[in-house]
């Protein structure tokens, strides 16, 4: 009994949340490790259909990294990559469209809908604007080319809304597309926060391969639970917030400034660890917030 009462006590926790958060707009980054994991997989796919069915309107945006340096040794094509970006030759761009589409947006989608979800597989280059970038060496900050990565200029949210206005949740590969008509390979965390800017999500959520901003790199349960943007000149002093942090960091700012509520990082490692970090008064990982937000 006391364990069924248990489980009673945690919907009762989330009671608030569901009622605060109804019709409001999502959107979750979904990339890491824990996209090679089955498990995670559907996990997380689960997560994103209790959120659909409780009147939440989410958004997925995922990456593929591994998938696509998986397909290009196995066609026998370098994996390069240059200051963190990946060298995108002609070649390259074709499979990274075909992975991502065909491969990892399909899988994704058809889990969901296998899971009771109600899933759209919609492809960034119907979505995302895109002009070619260079990647600046942090030492010499000379630009250096990439190939076909590119850099978002617009956003088209009507293909978004549509789906939503449907009751489908879309499901965004991470590619753009030049005036030209060449296809970019897009940073996908990047996406994801202009994704949530030009829609005006209420929320952004990162899943990735970290439990959140950690006050101590060496010890996994300094996770620092609230972030304000006022506070993140002084972390990167103290160098809590470095390296690979530090562009998604300075992504969620701008989201945040964009109008966005709050921006979380999660453990994509975890299972469930969406609803743990949104359902919960403690969380599992780390929200940024603007100075003057309401907790």
């Amino acid at each position: 009994m006391k364990e069924l009462i248990g489980k009673a006590d945690v919907l009762i926790e989330a009671l608030p949340y569901i009622q605060k958060f109804r019709n409001s707009i999502m959107v979750v980054k979904f990339g890491g490790s824990a996209m090679e994991d089955p498990g995670l997989v559907e996990s997380t796919m689960r997560d994103v259909v209790l959120l659909e069915a409780i009147g939440i309107r989410p958004i997925v945006v995922h990456g593929g990294g591994k998938a696509i340096s998986a397909e290009l040794r196995k066609q026998d094509i370098p994996v390069r990559f240059v200051n963190g970006l990946r060298y995108t030759c002609e070649k390259t761009i074709k499979i990274v469209d075909d992975v991502l589409h065909n491969q990892v947006n399909a899988a994704l989608v058809r889990l969901g809908n296998e899971n009771g979800g109600k899933m759209i597989g919609l492809s960034g280059k119907g979505i995302l604007h895109a002009v070619r970038t260079k990647s600046v060496d942090p030492v010499t900050c000379e630009r250096q080319d990439v190939g076909f990565v590119g850099e978002i200029s617009a956003v088209n949210v009507a293909p978004i809304m549509e789906a939503l206005e449907a009751g489908l949740t879309p499901v965004v590969t991470p590619l753009g597309v030049g005036i030209d008509g060449q296809v970019y390979n897009i940073n996908a965390d990047i996406a994801a926060c202009k994704i949530a800017e030009a829609i005006h999500a209420r929320k952004l959520v990162f899943l990735s391969d970290v439990p959140g901003v950690l006050a101590d790199c060496e010890n996994p349960d300094s996770v620092i639970p609230t972030i304000r943007t006022d506070e993140i000149d002084g972390l990167v002093l103290r160098k809590v917030l470095s390296g690979g942090m530090l562009p998604k960091i300075k992504s969620c700012v701008e989201a945040l400034n964009s109008g966005i509520n709050k921006v979380h990082l999660i453990d994509g490692r975890i299972n469930h660890t969406l609803l743990l970090e949104i359902f919960t008064d403690h969380g599992v990982g780390t929200q940024i917030v603007r100075p003057d937000s309401v907790m």
